[in-house]
């Protein structure tokens, strides 16, 4: 497959509302020369925090994560921005007045209290902001129950409401449908002429490396393979079909006969001299550059 010149409409200071581990912010500039210039509706089944999608803003998206309390999160955005604000610039206020000894009493105070509250909640919207931007690393990680067992981050400012930006994240998700499905169900609908873009889990880069545990479910070789079995499905239906994952023999042989790029990652924060600096990354299409 090729593409004709390239017509995707940049967003105005759109980013994230929260980190994620894997997210692609820093890669944007990279993964521009990969989108499909031109293309009909988006989709994004592994949704995380949905960098690519605030950066190509469809103008038609179906966005999807497995986490049904990130999709909950994301929906509130959508439709409660103003009493997120509300519950969020009480939660910096309060935290600001602590000392770091009081900062990290309530970090655990408000972690247990997300834990414990249903689906739904919009106060469990702004735990997990708040969580989100006060603790370590930003990380969303799930014990084997589910609960969330990040530690605190021990951060001097953290910007836990960021107004302006959770504003127009709200004004961009107008419109567009959200779901928490498995992968393959949430690019069932799709059709000739659809982008869809794939971040799953990464495959490991060694036996040691274990980045897949984003939620309760791992996202293993038996996943990977039903993943390229799915890409391979979208290429036959006529989508643009793009995916990141890690720079692996596994998954270079995996997607063998599709186009195969790489780009230039930072390497998350490590105690050892080799595990810094940059990493190879694989992008993936189905059509040509």
């Amino acid at each position: 497959m090729t593409t004709p010149k390239k017509t995707i409409t940049r967003p105005n200071g759109v980013k994230p509302f929260l980190k994620w581990v894997g997210g692609k912010s820093q890669l944007l500039p990279q993964l521009r020369d990969f989108y499909p210039r031109t293309f009909k509706r988006y989709f994004e089944p592994f949704l995380g925090g949905g960098a690519v999608f605030f950066d190509v803003k469809p103008k038609e998206a179906f966005l999807n994560d497995i986490n049904t309390t990130l999709i909950t999160a994301y929906k509130h955005v959508q439709k409660k921005p103003d009493d997120l604000v509300n519950l969020l610039r009480r939660l910096q206020d309060k935290y600001d007045r602590q000392s770091e000894e009081g900062r990290s009493a309530l970090y655990y105070e408000i972690r247990s209290k997300y834990n414990d509250l249903s689906e739904g909640d919009l106060n469990k919207t702004a735990y997990l902001i708040f969580l989100n931007k006060t603790g370590y690393n930003g990380l969303y990680r799930e014990s084997s129950s589910g609960g969330f067992n990040v530690p605190f981050g021990k951060y001097k400012n953290p910007a836990i409401l960021d107004e302006s930006n959770l504003l127009a994240v709200s004004n961009t998700l107008k419109g567009v449908s959200l779901n928490a499905l498995s992968f393959e169900k949430a690019v069932a609908e799709s059709r000739r002429g659809d982008f869809v873009y794939f971040d799953p889990p990464y495959y490991p880069l060694n036996g040691t490396a274990k980045f897949t545990n984003y939620h309760e479910k791992d996202f293993l070789e038996e996943e990977q393979v039903k993943l390229r079995d799915i890409f391979a499905e979208l290429d036959r239906r006529g989508c643009f079909v793009m995916m990141s994952n890690s720079y692996t023999d596994f998954i270079g042989k995996l997607y063998r006969g599709f186009n195969k790029h790489t780009v230039l990652a930072n390497r998350a924060v490590n105690c050892k001299a080799e595990g810094r600096g940059k990493v190879k990354e694989y992008v993936i299409t189905n059509y040509k550059i």
